[in-house]
């Protein structure tokens, strides 16, 4: 037996991928602030002051995640999804 939602095109889970279009350098925020529910400018101003606090460690988090986090597929939905889907009726 497969599960599978009769109205949503989207994965019944959340997943973390770099957008294409919401994107400064390589979209690692975007894709962190989408993922949290947040806006990406507030993890970009945590990012920049842990990077502060850390003496520029938190900065090598960057190009890992990066590296590690894939990219969107081009025909995903536009953002952002609903987090819940209303009831039908």
């Amino acid at each position: 037996m497969t599960w599978t939602s009769p109205s949503s095109p989207q994965a019944p889970y959340k997943q973390l991928r770099r957008p294409t279009t919401d994107r400064m350098v390589a979209g690692v925020a975007s894709g962190l602030g989408r993922y949290f529910e947040v806006d990406p400018t507030l993890v970009r101003v945590v990012f920049a002051v842990s990077t502060l606090f850390t003496a520029g460690v938190a900065l090598l988090a960057y190009p890992v995640m990066w590296f590690l986090m894939p990219e969107e597929p081009p025909d995903a939905p536009a953002w952002p999804h609903p987090s819940r889907a209303a009831p039908p009726g």
